[in-house]
């Protein structure tokens, strides 16, 4: 299944230290890893909250076997696209073992 993770440039060097395979651990005041299933939300976090935060937002594209999300519901975060998994950051390490492929940068945001 495809996710997209908006991301900023601290998150992104760690993702690429991984050899694009992994996303990081898990800062102690963040208890929860969101990937999100679709480009326009994305999309819409990178360009303007990632941006403000950091100077550069990054969306990134990614695939998960379907058998290991079948474990987690999806939350509607907002609006009715608004859709995002809540991963637990004590789980990101299984999460990380059922990505496919590499993580890939689709655009960046300044």
């Amino acid at each position: 299944m495809t996710l997209w993770r908006p991301t900023g440039p601290q998150e992104l060097a760690l993702v690429e230290a991984s050899g694009w395979r992994a996303w990081p651990p898990r800062l102690p005041d963040q208890p929860i890893f969101y990937p999100v299933l679709n480009e326009d939300y994305a999309t819409k976090i990178a360009s303007d909250w990632n941006v403000k935060a950091s100077g550069v937002g990054y969306v990134t594209k990614f695939e998960v076997r379907k058998s290991y999300l079948d474990n987690h519901e999806v939350h509607q975060a907002g609006g009715r696209t608004i859709l995002e998994y809540w991963i637990p950051a004590d789980e990101l390490g299984d999460f990380n073992a059922n990505i496919v492929g590499l993580i890939e940068v689709v655009a960046e945001y300044r």
